[in-house]
């Protein structure tokens, strides 16, 4: 199997409660917390970990959350690559309304970077790599992260048979969208959100999702763009054609972590030698098997195993 390492720049540390009904101005009691890693990346780990894979995690973690953040992972037997960030590790939380079945879902900025710990954070990274190494760069970035960090990252991380996965969001993902990079990712993964945000109109069929996923690839954002429709699935387009998986019908339970899941399901098959097509098809298992978790909770293996044959990737 392929080595795995992921990167996650802004962890967080996640917890979930829940409450009987949400209402603005009252204290309200909430029940048992659960506390469990969070940001992209350590998600992913999780994820590929609970699958039966194999994954170091490169984490960027301060403080006394970032601390409480290592002895879950440790707890959970993620081999962490504990690297000192500039501040305090941020917090997300997520509040369930037991009357409404609804989830608020909060998360903190975490600390500023400035160019120079930037620097230096992709300094630690470099050693690590492996030649063969599929390096998962997922969730938010940090703030003072500059316009040119990711194709700096991109460049770095490029080289030899290193294949780079990435998932982010907002001016991260707006710049890798636009294309032109010397070293592009081997994948880039957005959700249904996301993609209309950059194409500036809705896309209300998978027809309009995949020929925009196309026109990114045209541009040169990445090899397979991946965009998720949510309950519906995730299309790809990778190697001139297009695909499609479905997710499996289940009982939504959160979406909390059923991107992560998506990634860890999907880059797991990969490290594994199955193709594109069928990484994809892997990929929405585990995101199906996800939002069957409550709160921040990720895919459990034997759903993964259980669903995994009723999410298909067929050509579109």
């Amino acid at each position: 199997m392929r080595d795995i390492l992921t990167i996650t720049l802004n962890p967080a540390l996640d917890v979930s409660a829940s409450v009987p009904h949400v209402t603005a101005g009252a204290k309200l009691r909430c029940g048992p917390e659960r506390y469990d890693p969070g940001g992209g990346g350590l998600n992913a780990a999780r994820a590929i970990h609970f699958l039966g894979g194999e994954v170091r995690a490169f984490a960027a973690l301060g403080g006394a959350r970032g601390a409480h953040l290592a002895r879950l992972l440790e707890a959970e037997g993620i081999a962490v690559l504990s690297y000192a960030a500039p501040g305090e590790t941020r917090e997300s939380l997520a509040i369930t309304d037991e009357a409404m079945g609804y989830q608020y879902r909060f998360s903190l900025p975490g600390p500023r970077w400035s160019t120079s710990e930037l620097d230096s954070a992709l300094a630690a990274i470099t050693p690590l790599l492996r030649p063969e190494s599929l390096v998962v760069l997922s969730g938010s970035e940090p703030l003072g992260t500059s316009e040119d960090f990711y194709p700096r990252l991109c460049e770095v991380l490029s080289g030899e048979a290193r294949r780079l996965l990435i998932d982010t969001s907002g001016a991260a993902l707006a710049r890798l969208a636009q294309g032109g990079l010397k070293h592009r990712p081997f994948v880039l993964r957005m959700d249904q959100g996301e993609a209309e945000a950059l194409a500036g109109r809705a896309l209300p069929t998978g027809r309009e999702t995949l020929d925009f996923a196309r026109s990114l690839a045209e541009k040169g954002a990445a090899e397979a763009l991946i965009i998720a429709r949510g309950a519906e699935g995730s299309v790809m387009w990778a190697d001139n054609q297009g695909w499609f998986a479905n997710a499996a019908k289940v009982e939504f339970v959160s979406r909390v972590g059923a991107g992560d899941s998506f990634m860890g399901g999907f880059t797991l098959a990969l490290a594994r030698g199955l193709p594109l097509e069928q990484a994809l098809a892997h990929g929405a298992a585990a995101a199906s098997a996800a939002v069957m978790t409550p709160g921040t909770q990720l895919c459990r293996r034997e759903d993964f195993e259980r669903l995994l044959g009723e999410c298909l990737a067929s050509r579109v």
